[in-house]
């Protein structure tokens, strides 16, 4: 039977995310299924999940992405603009500029279009999406564009890199690389597998006839393994001896080199015992060979624990730290080779000579009165109000379940309330939370439960704005002076979703357009290159230069910006071709009339 999950709330979530965030310089994908970081039981497909079902304590319809786009202002993915070849290329052109390589899908961040990633720009690429004919890649497009190297157009090697490759493997691990040793770390995208082929088969500017393994007998004078000399076990007891004493553990498998023997590792030494070569017989191992003449400790044959012993170590974890040990707590730092997991597990089975039925955490409620989290008291309505008035009265804010622990309930933490009012138990019938009580209560704003708006409310918000920027709001104007706990994105989903006592597809421009006759992106009037060079004349005539994009309004346009005529120029928009700018335009307009000049002259 699956494990039940615990419950979710919002705000949680939106904490989870902006972690993300700032690790990744992204928002979390739901395709995507990556674990949450702060909740290893977590991923972010099943998250998106319970927000679209209503399940574990959230409210259906919901999304992670609607979430994100109501809460962040994070873009929809569902409704991205299209992405225009020429415009990757210039972003990829600017990523070389800053560092000095072109970009790979796993480049990040495009700085020079916000929210825009070289992995979604990878996807769309491949996919088809977003305008894009699909069936390519960003590694294809700057082979076909910028002329970086194909994959088949492999670089030579030489016998100078090789070696110099092999020294720095061994002076970082202490044994000479082989042909199973993996990718080379100097050599980006280069194996020691694909070195050796090179090497025996004469590819890649080699002469052939050769080998990984040769190579480094004849240069380095390495050992070849078929060729080692025998061990014998005294002589490997005296190296694991020293070994200790030198470190204060025995050595294992992955210790790597062994000082007291120059071209030895405990690697080889392992597999020597293991594979029954350089004189042993087949079937042993070196933790055998220690368990057995050292009296190494053997995870699978644990000596007994007397409880005595157990709360000897539990006394000594708490002095140490301030806290009872718990079956998380890691290794027994008294006790060499034993965790409080396994602990907890032989108290709980009945194993290395316990009785079971018991757990770690019984046990210290027993012994040391220590509180038992699945043997909590109950609670009541009254006390937790009670507790939030404090906490408003000493920190000016209402709890959340993130606000830690309750000083008027030693032992008590916010989130194990939320958790109570949720779920049923300790008292408490469940199905509420904590945001939910203190709506009802105290009559504190709940994102889940957010007051009604009206178009008066929010033009009143528009007016005041203006009045206060000078500009007219936008989706992404970020919070909203003068109205509590509200941004303007959550206004422009509501007007859009008809939530909140609004009706249904509108939106903040929408709004302005029909209310404040502010003019709509999308609604902008025509252009043509003739009307943009008439214009580009007069701002000449006026002032001696031709204009840029950042020359600001056009005094024969009403509303227009030289700005705004150079992205229609660039990106094809208001019936303009695209691919242009005004210096172009102007440029083809000079050409033109030379040549028309120079062929009236003939």
């Amino acid at each position: 039977m699956p494990l039940k999950k615990s419950t979710l709330t919002i705000e949680q979530i939106l904490k989870w995310a902006d972690s993300y965030y700032e690790r990744a310089g992204d928002w979390p994908i739901a395709a995507r299924a990556e674990p949450v970081l702060e909740a290893p039981d977590e991923n972010w497909r099943a998250i998106d999940v319970a927000l679209r079902k209503g399940i574990r304590g959230l409210p259906a319809g919901l999304s992670l992405s609607r979430l994100l786009d109501r809460c962040r202002g994070r873009r929809n993915r569902g409704g991205l603009p299209p992405y225009r070849v020429d415009d990757i290329l210039r972003w990829a052109d600017a990523h070389y500029q800053r560092t000095g390589s072109l970009p790979a899908r796993y480049s990040g961040a495009i700085l020079d279009a916000p929210g825009e990633t070289w992995l979604a720009v990878d996807a769309a690429l491949h996919i088809g999406g977003r305008g894009l004919p699909g069936d390519s890649s960003l590694w294809r497009l700057l082979v076909e564009h910028r002329g970086i190297r194909s994959s088949s157009d492999h670089p030579p090697l030489s016998v100078e890199s090789i070696l110099a490759w092999a020294d720095a493997h061994r002076q970082r691990t202490g044994d000479w690389p082989h042909i199973n040793s993996g990718p080379i770390t100097e050599a980006n995208g280069l194996c020691w597998t694909t070195v050796d082929n090179a090497l025996h088969n004469g590819c890649r500017s080699l002469p052939g006839g050769s080998s990984l393994s040769k190579l480094l007998v004849h240069h380095r004078g390495a050992r070849r393994r078929k060729s080692l000399p025998r061990l014998t076990e005294p002589l490997i007891l005296e190296w694991a001896d020293a070994h200790f004493r030198r470190t204060g553990m025995w050595p294992r498998q992955s210790s790597a080199a062994i000082d007291e023997a120059p071209g030895e590792t405990w690697n080889n030494i392992a597999q020597a015992l293991r594979d029954g070569t350089r004189g042993f017989t087949k079937g042993g191992s070196l933790f055998q060979l220690l368990v057995r003449e050292r009296g190494v400790r053997n995870p699978f044959a644990p000596p007994d624990l007397p409880v005595d012993q157990i709360l000897e170590w539990a006394d000594a974890h708490h002095a140490r730290s301030g806290r009872w040990p718990t079956a998380k707590s890691g290794s027994v730092s008294e006790a060499p080779g034993e965790n409080w997991r396994s602990v907890d597990a032989a108290l709980s089975r009945g194993s290395r000579g316990l009785p079971g039925g018991s757990s770690l955490v019984r046990l210290l409620a027993e012994h040391r009165g220590v509180r038992n989290h699945r043997d909590l008291p109950p609670l009541s309505v009254e006390s937790i109000l009670a507790w939030a008035d404090a906490y408003r009265q000493r920190t000016g804010g209402w709890p959340t379940s993130h606000s830690g622990p309750i000083p008027e309930a030693p032992g008590e933490t916010w989130l194990a309330v939320d958790a109570a009012l949720s779920r049923r138990g300790r008292g408490l019938p469940g199905g509420s939370s904590l945001a939910r009580l203190l709506l009802e209560y105290r009559g504190v704003r709940n994102f889940m439960y957010l007051p009604p708006l009206s178009v008066e409310s929010i033009l009143a918000w528009v007016d005041a704005h203006h009045d206060l920027t000078g500009k007219w709001p936008t989706r992404h104007s970020g919070a909203i002076s003068g109205a509590s706990g509200e941004i303007w994105s959550a206004v422009d989903q509501a007007l859009n979703a008809g939530s909140r006592g609004l009706p249904r597809g509108s939106s903040l421009a929408k709004l302005l357009a029909e209310h404040r006759g502010v003019r709509r992106t999308m609604d902008l009037p025509r252009l043509s290159e003739e009307s943009i060079l008439a214009w580009a004349d007069a701002y000449r005539a006026r002032t001696g230069e031709w204009p840029t994009r950042h020359s600001g309004p056009i005094p024969e346009a009403l509303e227009e910006t030289w700005a705004k005529v150079c992205d229609a120029l660039r990106k094809g928009r208001r019936s303009l071709p695209g691919g242009s700018s005004i210096a172009r335009l102007i440029r083809d307009r000079s050409n033109l009339a030379n040549s028309i000049t120079e062929s009236g002259g003939e």
